[in-house]
């Protein structure tokens, strides 16, 4: 029928179809539809119209590629077996613990799509009210890559890199792949799009070069370039967890124990024994306190030395967004900036690059302690990093240029004075509400740092969008919080510092 539902396969019916009273079907009712030896668990919506014959089925976009059917073919349509896992869900809303084998039960029918949006919704939520332990948090990851598909490499060290998020622009990941492959580690960097973000690092990279690789292409990548910068959902790899994902969006929910487990399944899927973890800290960060990035960084720690994974955790300033560019073609103008150290490159997002990067060098002995973030910035200022980069995106299908914006709107300082907090989650807000990452092109492009001087009428920061109604979307929302920037008479004191975690 041509309904484009994203991953949801939806079936519609006629409220007078006889498949439907037979079976005692009604609106939302789940249904199994088979047909050619394939099957998909869909949702029912009935019509009361004539678009369709009391004996057709329309069917959503999802359900008719994940069928495989063409016009006119039979299906058989039923009640599906019920879903003994959810009585697992249940029972962890009321307080109870899961097992490693309940938690498969779990994820295997969310992977095998058997759970719809609410189903997962509610799985999601009773991690979230009701925190996972580390018992529980080990086996979800175990779970989760056990059910995938998982890349073994013929060499160590294998590096990887990760930030849990909550920072606009805090796109190192692309830089850091291309200093470290430059200088000979191997980092196959699996990357998420956007969760509760404007942009995710495969949304990102996507501006520059396809993303949506198998795994034999990941493969050949990596044994040719040394690393690569790709979207893990397009494989295999803790395949559930790219379906939680798109719930988590909708809900702009990330519980720490389904993050811990997100993380390190992929990290364990993508064969990585040393993990470079990035866990920015500030008042509108995911993660406020210095506490409360001590104990994520000790559970994601401990659940990585299970799996053998080296770990080294990097705490650093989140009390304001990095970079320029908040969006992904925004923030992809920044990545190429700095590998080819164009005048006026955003400095913070190469020092923060260099300090993940060095960090790792340090880690697997590549360069002597202290000496990590220089040797990093070398690969960066000989243009080596710039150079492996080109070749990765190439070795990926071809580089690209990012898209850039139809429209754009300022908007300026009410008053002189200094910046003195910017939020990070409004300012996010404001980024997709202007489009992204949908819209590759939209976003945020900032002028102002906390700590700088502005004069009134001066930018502080730039709407970017495609389509008029999403830049009034987006600057409807700005007037009506009028304290994403915070412009006072003083100037604030000494922010925190890029540092690490182990200090």
């Amino acid at each position: 029928m041509g309904v484009l539902t994203l991953d949801d396969p939806i079936v519609f019916m006629r409220t007078d179809c006889h498949v439907c009273r037979s079976e005692g079907l009604s609106s939302r009712s789940r249904v199994l539809l088979q047909s050619g030896g394939k099957s998909v668990v869909a949702t029912l919506y009935q019509v009361a119209s004539e678009m369709l014959d009391a004996d057709e089925a329309g069917l959503s976009e999802a359900a008719w590629d994940q069928l495989d059917v063409a016009e006119g073919d039979p299906i058989v349509a039923r009640h599906p077996n019920p879903l003994a896992s959810f009585a697992h869900v249940r029972s962890r809303i009321f307080g109870s613990r899961l097992s490693e084998v309940q938690l498969r039960d779990i994820i295997g029918d969310i992977a095998e799509r058997r759970y719809s949006a609410i189903e997962t919704t509610a799985y999601l939520v009773s991690g979230s009210s009701f925190p996972m332990d580390n018992q529980e948090m080990h086996a979800l990851t175990k779970v989760m890559v056990e059910l995938g598909d998982t890349l073994t490499w013929p060499g160590r060290p294998i590096v990887d890199k990760h930030c849990v998020g909550g920072l606009p622009g805090n796109r190192t990941t692309p830089i850091v792949v291309a200093i470290l492959a430059a200088l000979g580690l191997t980092i196959p960097k699996t990357s998420s799009r956007a969760i509760t973000s404007p942009a995710g690092t495969a949304d990102t990279m996507e501006t520059l070069a396809p993303v949506d690789l198998d795994l034999r292409t990941i493969r050949q990548v990596v044994e040719q370039e040394g690393g690569c910068v790709v979207w893990g959902g397009a494989v295999r790899l803790s395949p559930a967890d790219d379906l939680l994902i798109r719930v988590e969006r909708v809900l702009d929910l990330d519980s720490e124990g389904q993050l811990v487990a997100s993380v390190l399944s992929k990290k364990v899927a993508a064969g990585a024994t040393h993990l470079v973890l990035d866990i920015p800290v500030g008042p509108t960060a995911k993660i406020r306190t210095s506490a409360a990035a001590a104990a994520l960084a000790s559970k994601l720690e401990g659940i990585a030395g299970q799996f053998g994974i080296t770990t080294k955790v990097v705490v650093s300033d989140g009390s304001e967004p990095v970079g320029f560019g908040i969006g992904p073609a925004l923030e992809a103008h920044d990545v190429l900036a700095v590998l080819q150290l164009t005048p006026g490159y955003p400095t913070d997002l190469h020092l923060r690059a260099c300090t993940l990067a060095g960090a790792a060098l340090e880690m697997v002995e590549r360069a002597a302690p202290g000496t990590g973030v220089a040797v990093a910035a070398q690969a960066i200022a000989d243009g080596s990093a710039w150079l492996k980069f080109q070749r990765i995106c190439e070795a990926q299908g071809g580089m690209r240029a990012p898209p850039v914006a139809a429209l754009t709107q300022p908007q300026l300082a009410q008053s002189g004075g200094y910046v003195t907090a910017i939020d990070n989650r409004k300012i996010a807000r404001v980024a997709k509400l202007a489009g992204a990452p949908g819209i590759p092109a939209a976003g945020v492009r900032m002028f102002a740092r906390v700590g700088e001087k502005v004069s009134a009428g001066q930018p502080l920061y730039t709407v970017h969008a495609d389509t008029g109604g999403e830049l009034q979307y987006a600057l409807d929302y700005v007037s009506a919080n009028p304290d994403i920037i915070r412009v006072g008479d003083q100037r604030n004191g000494a922010r925190p510092t890029i540092g690490d975690g182990n200090d």
